[in-house]
């Protein structure tokens, strides 16, 4: 692009202008977690961590980028997930021609005649055309039909556009349509890999159960994972574009040759376990209003799920012009999802359609029959839910979904199943799998609402810890060693200690102290290190007593556990 004379002393100073003035959000769909809220979230982690830790599984820790391909496999490419939500980009080292390739896509038709004012369009073609096929030619970018069908078209859509300039009246919009062609051709060249910041987990887990030969380990592999997933997604309540999961699942190579049949009992016993657990889990934490549901839904097979299907789509196209638009997309499209539908003027239609669980195979029944009575062994009280389904083929058999208190219509905390399917469906040996995703959001949503835990805005969270168990009050400069010596002492018995930098007048020692909601304040005058006797007030009754500075922690953990009996 020529310089325009002063454009660039411009351009600085007005940069410069807005670094000052301009004041940075977090981006929309996104927020900062601050304390005290933070306190529950770790609750809620912790908890987490302890309760799966009893039922055998371990913590898997995964990369947030993944290569975009395993989740157009696992979710399905034509999904609004991967079409429409994911958050993408491609990886690659070609700095320059990557410039190129946007100089092409990011320039617009601009100023009165079609030689794009200060731009020369050819020039940054060529510019692309030279660096893309050097980098064909040295390998560094392989020889696909895509690629080489791109290098011929650009190509040719230069000429012709080149041919249009050159003429005294070039016609506006035949130069328009070929700089379109010319901007679609070159925005359709891969460089790289195309990654994108992951949007759920179980496909992650599958990724590195194969990758990392855990078919090998001791069968079942019990895995929990827990972090950031991220959609681009319209923000609602409890909803965000980067949102936070918690999840397991259990892996298990399937031995060859193996009877399918006679694994029908174990399969229905990690099922329950599996949803024991997470029941289990939400207990502990005390989330109000839970409820499970459950279903079956079979497997891909002609005398099951996939016949099913079949007479439900009949069924629909006799009801379709009743149906909504997303719905009748739908019974082309998949069927099942119909269930899902929410519109209240549906409801009464679908409850008429036919039901999976009368169209289940035998061993599929079979299954589900054994599931429920292992609930009910386990004493795992269940709702059974026939609209409950999942669209893609390797999903199978047992499905789930919890719901709690205090989020309105999307109440839904957690959801799992059975996916047989889809290791082998992403390159690996023929595994059986079964996990679920809780949505960590919600569930914190869920609690503040049952408890408004941390709306007020003070310093308390559902743990009942307060952020400070004992602020040091010092006052003398011959008191701040001991002071110092005091915190450190109290920190390493596990203590929460605030100690001010300087010292404080009394008053204000107590003010911040209170502001801060600690228990204790521990105070320290030269005449308490002069004596040895330390004085502890208890800032909930404002009691206090004299301790010797050797027995405070005792001191302190006595109180601490008669005030928790007491409450």
């Amino acid at each position: 692009m020529e310089q325009i004379p002063g454009l660039s002393s411009l351009a600085s100073a007005y940069q410069g202008h807005m670094a000052e003035k301009r004041k940075f959000q977090a981006i929309k769909g996104t927020r900062d977690l601050l304390p005290p809220e933070t306190e529950l979230w770790n609750r809620v982690e912790q908890t987490a961590r302890e309760v799966f830790g009893t039922f055998g599984f371990g913590e898997i820790r995964l990369p947030i980028i993944e290569n975009i391909d395993l989740f157009a496999r696992s979710i399905g490419s034509e999904t609004d997930i991967v079409g429409k939500e994911m958050f993408s980009f491609e990886e690659y080292g070609f700095t320059a021609l990557d410039t190129f390739r946007r100089n092409i896509i990011t320039l617009n038709l601009v100023g009165p005649e079609p030689r794009f004012g200060f731009f020369n369009p050819q020039l940054h073609v060529d510019r692309f055309l030279e660096a893309l096929s050097f980098s064909v030619q040295k390998g560094e970018i392989a020889k696909t039909p895509e690629v080489l069908s791109a290098l011929e078209n650009v190509t040719e859509l230069r000429d012709h556009l080149t041919a249009e300039l050159q003429k005294e009246k070039p016609d506006r919009e035949e130069v328009r349509v070929y700089w379109s062609a010319i901007q679609q051709r070159a925005k359709n060249v891969h460089l790289g890999d195309q990654i994108c910041l992951r949007p759920e987990a179980t496909a992650s887990v599958c990724r590195a159960y194969i990758q990392q030969n855990m078919q090998a380990l001791a069968q079942p592999v019990k895995l929990y994972y827990m972090g950031p997933m991220f959609r681009r997604e319209r923000p609602q309540k409890g909803r965000y574009r980067q949102f936070y999961q918690i999840g397991a699942e259990v892996l298990e190579a399937i031995t060859p040759n193996t009877d399918a049949t006679k694994t029908i009992g174990k399969d229905a016993a990690v099922d329950a376990e599996v949803i024991e657990m997470v029941m289990a889990y939400f207990a502990r934490l005390g989330l109000e209003g839970v409820q499970l549901d459950i279903n079956s839904i079979g497997h891909s097979a002609p005398d099951c799920r996939r016949g099913y299907v079949e007479k439900l789509k009949a069924a629909l196209e006799k009801v379709k012009d009743k149906l909504g638009a997303d719905s009748q997309r739908r019974i082309e499209t998949n069927p099942l999802r119909v269930l899902d539908s929410k519109l209240e003027s549906e409801q009464e239609i679908i409850a008429g359609l036919p039901r999976i669980g009368d169209h289940l195979c035998a061993d599929c029944a079979k299954h589900y029959a054994e599931v429920k009575r292992q609930l009910e062994l386990r004493g795992v009280a269940y709702r059974e839910n026939w609209r409950l389904v999942r669209g893609l083929d390797y999903y199978m058999r047992t499905t789930f979904e919890i719901t709690a208190r205090g989020l309105g219509s999307q109440n839904a905390v957690c959801g799992g199943g059975r996916y047989d399917g889809l290791v082998e469906l992403l390159g690996g040996a023929p595994t059986k799998g079964i996990g679920f995703a809780i949505g960590e959001d919600r569930v914190i949503l869920s609690l503040q609402e049952a408890r408004k835990e941390v709306a007020s805005g003070e310093w308390l969270v559902a743990s009942g810890k307060s952020a400070c168990d004992v602020y040091v009050a010092w006052m003398g400069k011959t008191a701040e060693a001991t002071a110092i010596r005091a915190a450190r002492d109290l920190r390493a018995a596990g203590f929460r200690v605030e100690l001010p930098p300087v010292e404080q007048k009394f008053g204000k020692a107590l003010g911040q102290a209170d502001k801060l909601g600690a228990r204790y304040a521990l105070i320290l005058g030269e005449d308490e290190v002069a004596s040895g006797e330390w004085t502890v007030k208890t800032l909930a009754d404002g009691t206090q007593g004299k301790v010797r500075g050797e027995g405070l922690v005792a001191y302190l953990r006595r109180n601490l556990s008669e005030r928790e009996v007491k409450q």
